[in-house]
């Protein structure tokens, strides 16, 4: 068997690590759950949350040289935050509501672009131009 990303799997928890857990996968393969995988929340030490010998259901994030990385937390719902509030303002009662998402800025005709070209070209040409004559006045006046 072939393990993919994002193939559900089950799983025994083999060993605990400060970082993580080893999880003994079917046909005798063995994946790791880090620490930020295991919950929604913080975990600060996850034997509150795992123990050894523990049948846990996981998800392949990811596959790499052999190792198996693997997540309890993305097969969970995310809990909603309702009454979040920034840590500038006041706290309310009323639920914060989703700011609407703004649309993608129409994309520029070719008249827009050549103008905008045309503006920098003017711009950088008439610095240029400024630099060269006062480098000039300054020149002429030794003389």
């Amino acid at each position: 068997m072939e393990l993919t990303v994002g193939a559900i799997l089950e799983g025994k928890v083999k060993t605990i690590t400060n970082f993580g857990a080893f999880v003994a996968l079917p046909e005798n393969k063995t994946g790791l759950i880090h620490i930020s995988e295991v919950a929604n929340s913080y975990v600060s030490d996850i034997r509150q949350h795992l123990t050894e010998g523990q049948d846990v259901k996981v998800v392949v994030i990811g596959t790499e040289n052999g190792k198996v990385n693997l997540s309890i937390k993305r097969l969970e719902a995310k809990p909603q935050r309702e009454n979040f509030t920034p840590r500038n303002s006041a706290p309310t009662n009323r639920p914060v509501r989703a700011a609407a998402p703004t649309p993608p800025p129409a994309p520029k005709t070719a008249d827009q672009l050549f103008e905008e070209k045309l503006k920098a070209f003017m711009s950088e040409s008439d610095s240029k131009i400024s630099g060269i004559r006062a480098e000039h006045r300054t020149k002429s006046r030794r003389r």
